[in-house]
C-alpha cells in the first residue's frame, strides 16, 4: 500500500472530498488527486499539514504495512450479556483471508 492509497483511505475515513483537502492545503484539486493516484510525489512542505488534517502521525501517511485493527468494546457482563468486538480492516486481501478463517472457525465450533 503506497502513500496514495493511504491518503485515499484517510480521506474516506474523514469524509473529506479531494477538493476540500486541496482547499485546506491551498492547492489545485488536480495536484491532490495526482498524489492519491501516485502520479506525482507529495512536496515535503505539505506532509505535516496532511498529517494534521487527517489527525495522524506523519509516519502513518507512508506506512505500507497491512493492518488489522481490533477494538474490544466490553461492558459489564453481570447479566450474561455478550461483549462486542469491532474489526477495522483496510486491505481487501486481508479482509478476504480474515473472512475465510472466521468462517472456518465458526464452522468448527458448530460441530
Amino acid at each position: 500500500m503506497g502513500v496514495g492509497t493511504n491518503l485515499k483511505r484517510l480521506r474516506s475515513k474523514t469524509k473529506f472530498s479531494q477538493q476540500e483537502i486541496a482547499d485546506m492545503l491551498g492547492l489545485d484539486r488536480n495536484t491532490y488527486t495526482n498524489w492519491e493516484n501516485e502520479t506525482t510525489d507529495i512536496k515535503s512542505q505539505y506532509i505535516p499539514k496532511l498529517a494534521e488534517i487527517f489527525n495522524v502521525k506523519i509516519q502513518d501517511l507512508f506506512d505500507s504495512e497491512r493492518r488489522l485493527e481490533i477494538s474490544n468494546n466490553t461492558f459489564d457482563n453481570k447479566d450474561n450479556s455478550v461483549g462486542l468486538i469491532i474489526f477495522n480492516i483496510s486491505d481487501k486481501e486481508v479482509i478476504s483471508s480474515f473472512n475465510s478463517k472466521l468462517e472456518e472457525l465458526i464452522n468448527s465450533l458448530k460441530k
